[in-house]
């Protein structure tokens, strides 16, 4: 029960949402660049831009890559520089390769 207290007590101590601090981008609308500035970045890198929205406020595509693979990318809405980058596991690509090693 003491840890229990203690715990929680060093957590209520914590700023709000500073666990969460890297995940998030803190940019006001004012500075953010528009969408067509995102979809632009997105298509000098190659990328094939099934959707664009806004998630824990920065800009998140969802696409392809130049080779084909399901990506999943976050921007900073004020700068465009790439915070997260991820290449989505999906069947499909699974399928594809399996057939070009065939």
């Amino acid at each position: 029960m003491r840890k229990t207290l203690t715990i929680l007590a060093f957590l209520a101590a914590l700023p709000s949402g500073a666990a969460f601090a890297d995940d998030d981008c803190f940019v006001p609308m004012a500075d953010w660049k528009p969408r067509e500035a995102v979809s632009q970045f997105a298509i000098a890198q190659g990328w094939e831009v099934r959707r664009i929205r806004i998630d824990d406020g920065c800009y998140e595509i969802n696409g392809r890559d130049a080779e084909s693979r399901t990506i999943e990318v976050k921007l900073h809405p004020g700068t465009l520089q790439i915070v997260e980058f991820e290449f989505k596991d999906d069947d499909q690509g699974r399928e594809r390769e399996r057939q070009e090693n065939d």
